[in-house]
């Protein structure tokens, strides 16, 4: 499952073994009216018609797979530069579930990344917003602010210990001194999954089969 809004192409570089690996890839829906996070995880897992499928996400996606699980017989749950419960968020996050803040983002500006880049400077951010553009799949404001609310007021305490937890040492949105117990991934950051794929075409696959759940 990708990220917030993603389309499952940021997956497009990750390779496994075909002999021992079945990829299905998941995409986001427009939510229902007032859907919650857990009815909507239970629709999404409706689509899944293996049994024990290991369920992997990225960022919100690795959330929704923590919830998903709830409503399936899963193998293993792997998330990547995601968290396993709300006490992992960073303070900002927590200031914004207080306050309410997270209200107040203008989603239509984020929608339309073409005028954005029209005012931004520097390579490094028009890189961004190049990969924004690709990824970006969900363009539906109803959506953004469902899924910004489903992350801000996330209510789960209580770690799941078998989630197997890959996160990057430089994830600027989930920063590492707030996560526990993960395998970490030296450089990475947020979209990690983009341009870290060879640690994962390199790892993942041990790391599905239990032979490898450990990070040098």
């Amino acid at each position: 499952m990708p990220g917030l809004a993603a389309s499952a192409a940021i997956f497009e570089r990750i390779q496994l073994p075909e002999a021992d690996f079945e990829i299905h890839l998941l995409e986001w829906e427009i939510p229902l009216v007032k859907e919650s996070l857990d009815d909507y995880a239970k629709r999404i897992a409706l689509k899944i018609k293996k049994e024990n499928p290991v369920l992997i996400g990225v960022s919100f996606g690795g959330i929704l797979v923590q919830e998903m699980a709830k409503h399936i017989d899963a193998r293993k749950v792997i998330i990547i530069s995601s968290v396993k419960s709300n006490l992992e968020f960073p303070r900002r996050m927590k200031i914004a579930k207080t306050t309410k803040a997270y209200k107040l983002i203008p989603m239509s500006l984020i929608l339309n990344l073409e005028n954005l880049a029209k005012f931004s400077f520097g390579a490094k951010i028009n890189h961004r917003l190049k990969l924004y553009e690709k990824f970006l799949s969900v363009r539906d404001i109803g959506y953004l602010e469902w899924a910004v609310e489903k992350v801000i007021l996330w209510d789960r305490t209580v770690v799941d210990e078998s989630v197997i937890h890959i996160h990057g040492d430089m994830d600027d949105v989930f920063p590492i001194k707030y996560i526990k117990e993960c395998s970490v991934v030296k450089g990475g950051t947020h979209i990690m999954i983009l341009n870290k794929y060879r640690w994962f075409n390199a790892n993942l696959g041990a790391i599905i089969l239990g032979t490898n759940t450990t990070v040098d």
